[in-house]
């Protein structure tokens, strides 16, 4: 029990962490996810220095002033000569705070016209540590949204299907079947094919929520109904029943308090495949467009046969769910633990 609580612990506070990362991505990220630095495209990540080049040691990290190298465009050398401290609560971009209070304070910055690039920049001189923030709220919370959205729609159909039985539990079984049945990538590109292409980024990420929540119910609908088909035959649902509880009551009272703890394992295996969802269809096109940045459509880039082999901080969306998913799954081992006190005596 203590291990399952550590394990549980640790993957609530991991997941917190990210998630008030990208939530707080304005005053997190030294820059907007739409500014741009023509003149240093694909920059590669600052180095942060401590000691000078006469090794003396500096309470303030410190980059050095890069410039272009004289082997060509696209290359940079550092200028020893020039030292720009980084400072925290720097003046810089503005941005809006939960999207509305207006702010232009930012965690940590340079002086311009020094650029600061944690993770590199982009083909248009774009910081992607800014970028990857701000991409999370699109990657992170359609996962979330759009598992809830299918974990709601799954609580609906499973629960009539196995509290009524009938024609109702056929119907319903057979969609969910099917909807299991089908590939669920070729299943998501036809779907959003369908929709238009030229809409706005808010109507877009809402549209991925809709479609990946739709498609994915099917599954947990099939679950809820085996929980509830069970709970129904237990004696203390007879009795409430017998009583004359409504059917209503008795979802709402009995049985449906049953099914919670496996509905919220549920929530943290079907969020990483949802995210990877939503960071395919952007990828393809079919998600949240240019400027403002998913995890998918920023290795957009990477489909560049140059941008591939020469500059590796392109790929780092794509390793960046890796851990996410990681701790996901370690969220789901401890709650089905929980779940099952028995197997740990």
């Amino acid at each position: 029990m203590t291990f399952f609580k550590s394990k549980l612990a640790l993957a609530v506070s991991l997941l917190t962490i990210i998630h008030l990362l990208v939530i707080f991505a304005g005053f997190i990220a030294p820059y907007n996810y739409d500014t741009q630095h023509r003149d240093q495209p694909y920059m590669a990540p600052s180095h942060v220095h401590w000691y000078d080049q006469d090794s003396k040691f500096h309470l303030h990290p410190f980059i050095y002033m890069v410039v272009n190298a004289e082997g060509g465009a696209g290359e940079y050398q550092e200028d020893r000569s020039a030292r720009l401290s980084i400072h925290v609560f720097v003046k810089g971009d503005e941005y809006r705070l939960f999207g509305v209070i207006p702010c232009h304070r930012h965690l940590f910055g340079v002086a311009a016209p020094a650029n600061l690039y944690l993770l590199g920049s982009d083909g248009f001189g774009r910081d992607q540590f800014s970028r990857l923030l701000y991409g999370g709220q699109i990657s992170l919370f359609s996962g979330l949204l759009a598992a809830l959205l299918a974990l709601t729609v799954a609580l609906i159909t499973g629960g009539v299907s196995g509290f009524y039985g009938g024609i109702a539990d056929d119907l319903i079984m057979a969609v969910a079947e099917l909807s299991i049945a089908l590939p669920w990538l070729y299943l998501l590109i036809a779907v959003r094919a369908f929709l238009p292409l030229q809409i706005n980024p808010a109507t877009a990420f809402l549209l991925v929520i809709a479609v990946i929540g739709i498609v994915g119910w099917g599954r947990p609908a099939r679950l809820v109904r085996g929980l509830v088909m069970s709970a129904k035959e237990r004696n203390f649902v007879l009795a409430a029943e017998g009583f004359g509880a409504s059917h209503v009551y008795l979802l709402r009272r009995h049985i449906l308090p049953q099914v919670f703890g496996v509905v919220l394992t549920q929530a943290a295996l079907l969020v990483p495949q949802f995210i990877l969802a939503e960071v395919t269809l952007s990828f393809l096109g079919l998600g949240v467009g240019e400027p403002f940045p998913s995890w998918g459509n920023m290795l957009a880039g990477a489909q560049q046969y140059h941008v591939l082999t020469s500059y590796w901080w392109m790929l780092i969306p794509a390793a960046l769910p890796i851990p996410l998913f990681a701790v996901y799954h370690t969220l789901a081992d401890a709650l089905d633990e929980r779940l099952r006190p028995s197997a740990q005596n």
